[in-house]
C-alpha cells in the first residue's frame, strides 16, 4: 500500500522534468532564431546526428560514436570508456534541463565530432530530434 503513494511522486517528477526541459529547449531555439538560424527540423537533427566525420585520427566519427544508435540506452565514451546516461529525455528526465550543460556539451562534442562548432540551426535541428525522444 505505501508504493501507492510514490506513484504521484514520480509522477509529479517526472512533470516537472519534462517542464523544465520543454522550457530550456524552447528558450535555446528561440535564441538559435534570433542568430539566424531558419525553421528546425527533427529530420535534419537526426541525419545530423547519425552522419559520419573524418576525425583526427582518420577515423570516422558521428555522433553514435559515444552516444549509440538507441539514445533510450547507456552510450560509452571512445575515449575513456566511461559510461554515458541514455541520451533520451524520455528515459533520463533530467536531460536537456540545463542551458549551460547542453550548450557545454554541443562545445566539446561539435568540435570532437564534426571538428568545428555547430551553428544555430545544426543545434536546433539536433535539440529537436533529442526532444522528441
Amino acid at each position: 500500500m505505501k508504493r501507492l503513494h510514490l506513484i504521484p511522486l514520480l509522477l509529479f517528477g517526472l512533470t516537472l522534468g519534462a517542464t523544465a526541459q520543454a522550457a530550456t529547449v524552447d528558450e535555446l531555439l528561440a535564441e538559435y532564431r534570433a542568430a539566424g538560424a531558419g525553421e528546425f527540423s527533427a529530420g535534419r537533427g537526426r541525419a545530423l546526428w547519425l552522419k559520419e566525420f573524418p576525425g583526427e585520427d582518420g577515423q570516422a566519427r558521428s555522433c553514435v560514436t559515444c552516444h549509440g544508435r538507441d539514445l533510450t540506452r547507456p552510450g560509452r565514451h571512445v575515449k575513456t570508456n566511461k559510461t554515458i546516461d541514455p541520451l533520451a529525455p524520455s528515459v533520463t528526465p533530467q536531460r536537456l534541463t540545463d542551458r549551460r550543460e547542453i550548450e557545454k556539451w554541443f562545445r566539446r562534442n561539435c568540435d570532437w565530432t564534426l571538428g568545428r562548432a555547430c551553428t544555430a540551426q545544426e543545434k536546433g535541428d539536433v535539440l529537436s530530434y533529442l526532444r522528441q525522444l
